[in-house]
């Protein structure tokens, strides 16, 4: 079936769903290790802690994928009833996990949210691919990059927004503090309705032949399907793999590491442990307070400073918008440029003289999320079987999993000693892997992928 291009508009609405899932990560990614911290969780427990959503990845998204693939409603369409179970499952795990009183409570709804969120997502980016031609992809991929920078930074700010607005970011031991309570909240509200904003205003392809696609439906089987999908890989696919493999690992170490890494070395405000106190005793007890005080206030910089990765992503991916928009961009030499960027960004954290230049971090850091987020798909779009769109780039997801797990399984540990043992050392490890991955871009070599 021939694609008829798409207007602005219809891209828009098709891709502003990803405004309520970057909600559901940037607050994952901004704050549940706060969250751990503030249940008693010590730096070096915390990428172990995250382990459910790399996991959850890894089996969800290959089956939401292949069953997308599988799945036509009159009413609702192909990937769009996935877009509305994920939205309702997010929306009440982000509600509830800032309420959480023990560590394995808060890793349970990390889970649930992590696994929430895959339902929605991978359905997104097989739409693109379903409703855009060719020559569009880059331009859609960058769009929605465009919308997930703009929930990135509105999301990582929420809870200093809510603190200005009068909500608390101190709180009793053990409880998380209101503020990021309230942002939660708030997020699971936005993620619910955005999704249902895209359910209402985006029409989805039928099969172009429905009764061959039904009976083609009663014959398949999963696993064998997997299996040969698998063993369909393209050499191009494969080798977006390895880029994909480095560029998450960094991520996935940023997300679970920034929090004490950036506020013991940049703001010298490290989490209090309990152990170290004897809390039964007034003046330990005063001076333990004050100390987390400190830590909370410091994560909340954090958190604002590491949304500025979604802004400078937002305007990025708005240059490359107005570009793609009028002739082919190289991918393969804007991700190179966009990763190499942020490792850059990444290895800055270590000599910066005052906390402000952590925006400057930031800001390059957003560069290499911005193509992340676009041009892995849009060159994965133009390799491989349209038919099966939305199994591989399930499938694909694995690249971005597996590195996430063995960095919760260890990995980010082990290799941080490498660079000291200071706790700004896992930035550094981010850094090297981002430059490595954009290195990795000099093995694409076809064409049609790099130019679309």
């Amino acid at each position: 079936m021939e694609k008829r291009k798409l207007s602005f508009w219809q891209i828009w609405n098709m891709s502003f769903g990803f405004l309520g899932i970057q909600f559901g990560f940037a607050l994952q990614g901004g704050y549940m290790s706060r969250i751990f911290q503030t249940l008693g969780a010590e730096p070096h427990d915390i990428p172990g802690l995250w382990i459910a959503a790399p996991l959850t990845g890894l089996i969800v998204q290959p089956i939401i994928g292949y069953l997308s693939d599988h799945t036509w409603s009159a009413k609702l369409g192909r990937r769009k009833p996935y877009f509305l179970l994920g939205a309702i499952l997010s929306s009440f795990a982000l509600f509830f996990v800032p309420y959480s009183s023990t560590l394995w409570i808060a890793a349970g709804f990390l889970w649930i949210l992590d696994a929430s969120i895959n339902i929605s997502m991978e359905p997104f980016r097989a739409l693109v691919a379903d409703k855009l031609p060719d020559e569009q992809r880059s331009y859609g991929f960058i769009l929605q990059t465009l919308i997930i920078g703009i929930g990135t930074w509105v999301a990582s700010n929420l809870p200093w927004l809510v603190k200005k607005l009068g909500f608390s970011e101190t709180s009793d031991l053990n409880v998380i503090p209101e503020n990021v309570k309230v942002a939660f909240g708030i997020g699971a509200l936005v993620f619910l309705i955005s999704i249902l904003y895209t359910v209402l205003t985006t029409k989805e392809y039928p099969p172009s032949d429905l009764e061959a696609f039904k009976n083609k439906k009663k014959n398949t089987n999963f696993f064998s399907d997997i299996k040969e999908a698998y063993q369909s890989m393209t050499g191009t696919m494969l080798k977006l793999g390895i880029i994909q493999f480095f560029s998450w690992f960094a991520f996935f170490t940023m997300w679970s590491m920034a929090t004490p890494a950036l506020t013991e070395h940049v703001f010298k405000a490290p989490a209090p442990l309990q152990k170290d106190f004897d809390l039964a005793d007034v003046a330990q007890k005063i001076k333990f307070d004050e100390l987390n005080a400190a830590f909370q206030s410091a994560s909340d910089s954090v958190g604002s400073a590491m949304g500025l990765y979604g802004l400078s992503s937002m305007a990025f991916a708005l240059l490359l918008t107005f570009y793609s928009a009028k002739i082919k961009i190289n991918r393969k030499y804007v991700h190179m440029f966009s990763l190499i960027s942020g490792g850059l960004g990444f290895i800055s954290m270590s000599f910066i003289p005052d906390p402000s230049y952590l925006n400057l971090s930031f800001i390059l850091i957003g560069f290499s999320w911005g193509s992340i987020l676009s041009m892995p798909y849009a060159m994965l779009s133009s390799s491989v079987d349209e038919n099966k769109m939305g199994l591989m780039m399930g499938l694909f997801n694995m690249f971005i999993v597996i590195p996430q797990i063995i960095a919760a399984l260890g990995g980010v540990n082990l290799l941080s000693k490498i660079f000291g043992s200071g706790a700004i050392a896992p930035m550094l490890l981010a850094g090297t892997s981002l430059v490595i991955a954009g290195l990795s871009n000099f093995l694409i070599t076809d064409p049609k992928v790099i130019k679309g």
